[in-house]
């Protein structure tokens, strides 16, 4: 199966492959699109000479957790925390054989089944042998309070040049989640916006992606230059901050 003409390439031909071959036999609600894209990203900080493991807060079963794994270097690995108890406690078996049956095997990832809220910084990154993390993927519960303790923890643990990626974001099922990232932004203002990741339908919603405001300038030229056929023109107005947004429909409404 080759990639759909309206996905960006992920830079990973391990990642080519899971999105074109086994990405919909895993269950979850995650987009194609967006997962080419953070794949992307990965590649984009391996190349600016950002390294190391990263985290997924709310694995599920696995779907986009692959993904990220596959754009991995070699001798980076990858975190799952989850409290793998929804919908069933056999959730977490089947991340497990989902991760296998797609090549991920134990020595590139952490299964941790615990509560992000109740998780305090030097414990993450104990399971990451004490290095702090690149790129940390926040799909946990979906309410303002555990959102807000999720963001906290990613930055505790965030690396020099990393990135915290935000799921379901203008969600229509969770309009109150926006209320929590506008309260984090503005309480931690060395943290922007980078991009927005545009819905691909409405259970593949969109993703925000932050950085430390130091990065954004370097990362934004870099995506202008990979992403130009997929980047929305007006953008982003976070009030005052402003940044891209990543879409496959790029039309601007007629004025009539």
């Amino acid at each position: 199966m080759d990639r759909p003409a309206n996905i960006p390439p992920s830079g990973h031909p391990a990642v080519e492959t899971y999105l074109a071959g086994g990405y919909d036999g895993v269950v979850g609600m995650s987009s194609r699109f967006a997962a080419a894209i953070c794949a992307r990203l990965l590649r984009l900080q391996t190349e600016e000479g950002v390294k190391g493991p990263i985290a997924e807060i709310g694995a599920f079963e696995g779907r986009f957790f692959i993904t990220l794994a596959h754009a991995l270097e070699p001798d980076e690995i990858a975190l799952a925390l989850d409290i793998f108890e929804w919908p069933d406690p056999g959730v977490e078996q089947r991340f497990e054989a989902n991760c296998a049956r797609h090549g991920i095997g134990p020595e590139r990832r952490r299964t941790i089944k615990g509560d992000a809220g109740a998780m305090a910084p030097k414990d993450l990154l104990a399971h990451a042998a004490g290095a702090r993390l690149r790129f940390i993927h926040i799909d946990g519960e979906h309410s303002r309070t555990a959102l807000w303790k999720d963001l906290a923890l990613a930055t505790a643990c965030l690396a020099e040049g990393g990135l915290i990626v935000l799921d379901d974001m203008l969600h229509p099922g969770y309009p109150t989640l926006m209320v929590a990232v506008q309260a984090y932004l503005e309480a931690n203002p060395e943290i922007v916006p980078l991009c927005v990741i545009d819905r691909e339908t409405i259970v593949g919603a969109t993703k925000f992606v932050l950085c430390q405001r130091a990065w954004f300038e370097r990362y934004q030229s870099r995506l202008l230059e990979i992403y130009k056929d997929w980047i929305w023109p007006l953008g982003a107005d976070f009030e005052p901050h402003w940044c891209l947004v990543l879409s496959q429909d790029t039309r601007l409404a007629e004025i009539i």
